[in-house]
């Protein structure tokens, strides 16, 4: 009996050392797929039974009831991260494991530029390959009601940055994300504002960014475009700004800003029409942000392009027609 006994515990010992032989040689065999790279998305909340069905669905050859076992035998079940990760031919199942285990998702680059309005913005989010389009064929109005914001326009309302985020992501999300940023830097832009700004809020201050952002050709004299801007508010003058009358005509816009379009009364004609405009007219970046809420400290009312992307500054009506006169006239 005893001697039945350790017969079966030896058989037993070596049929389990076999098994476990051949378990550990399966988990280091390169697994087939149905294509050389594989984008492959692993759901939030899933059990490990629940990603090795995921894998399995999505293209690789390999059995969820073994991958489980491996991943529990490695100590990594409990560890699966959600993601989409970018699998290449020849993965082992252990790889496989490592892998999603490690939370090394595969990630696109978006790029919001400053100064985009947000007809482009979803214009490249539209033509991102990697990304879920959700808000296609959406008007702006349920893109941001989808979004749960309670603006009426989403014109300036995302902060123009480089995003990585996961492929097979949604671009409902990289928004979000992207308006997030946005509230985050203008909360902390606004807490550091100069006293006695002629702008009463948060938004305010957005719009007016917006304005010195499209403004602006060079650099080192945004801060002084904005004291233009923050002194004509202070007496009242109107802002008289190209890129908001350019933004009010919208896709129609041809390149060439006429007289006409100057006079024709509208809620962005900002020569017809005293204060802001009602919403921003672009994604203000950063810099422009912190040149509306800490402008320079000038008595400028005016300024001109030199045609080299910087401006020529004036402080009165006489001063600007003779910049007016030399800069864009050729006159001296």
């Amino acid at each position: 009996m005893i001697r039945s006994f350790f017969r079966l515990l030896r058989w037993g010992v070596l049929f389990v050392a076999l098994a476990t032989a051949a378990a550990v040689w399966y988990a280091l065999e390169p697994l087939s797929q149905r294509a050389t790279v594989l984008d492959v998305e692993v759901a939030h909340g899933g059990s490990m039974r629940d990603v090795a069905r995921q894998i399995a669905e999505q293209g690789i050859d390999v059995s969820p009831t073994f991958l489980v076992w491996t991943a529990r035998l490695s100590g990594r079940a409990n560890r699966m991260q959600a993601g989409n990760y970018r699998i290449e031919q020849g993965i082992t199942p252990w790889g496989l494991i490592m892998l999603l285990s490690s939370g090394s998702t595969s990630y696109a680059q978006i790029a919001f530029i400053e100064g985009w309005n947000f007809r482009q913005v979803r214009a490249t989010l539209d033509a991102m390959p990697d990304l879920r389009h959700d808000t296609l064929g959406l008007s702006d109005a349920e893109v941001l009601t989808r979004l749960g914001m309670t603006e009426t326009s989403p014109e300036g309302m995302f902060f123009p940055d480089t995003y990585f985020v996961a492929r097979g992501i949604s671009d409902t999300e990289v928004l979000r994300r992207a308006h997030q940023q946005l509230q985050k830097v203008t909360d902390r832009e606004w807490a550091r504002r100069a006293p006695g700004l002629p702008v009463n809020s948060v938004y305010e201050g957005l719009i007016l960014a917006s304005v010195i952002e499209k403004e602006t050709g060079t650099p080192t004299d945004r801060d002084k475009i904005a004291s233009v801007f923050v002194n004509r508010l202070r007496i009242g003058m109107p802002l008289q700004s190209d890129p908001t009358v350019i933004y009010g005509i919208g896709a129609n816009f041809d390149g060439n800003l006429t007289r006409h379009d100057l006079q024709t009364d509208g809620v962005y004609n900002s020569y017809t029409r005293r204060g802001l405009p009602p919403t921003p007219i672009a994604m203000p970046g950063l810099a422009a942000l912190r040149a509306a809420f800490n402008p320079a400290h000038t008595d400028f009312l005016y300024f001109v392009s030199r045609g080299d992307g910087s401006s020529q500054f004036s402080r009165s009506l006489e001063e600007h027609n003779r910049a007016v006169a030399h800069y864009q006239k050729g006159r001296k």
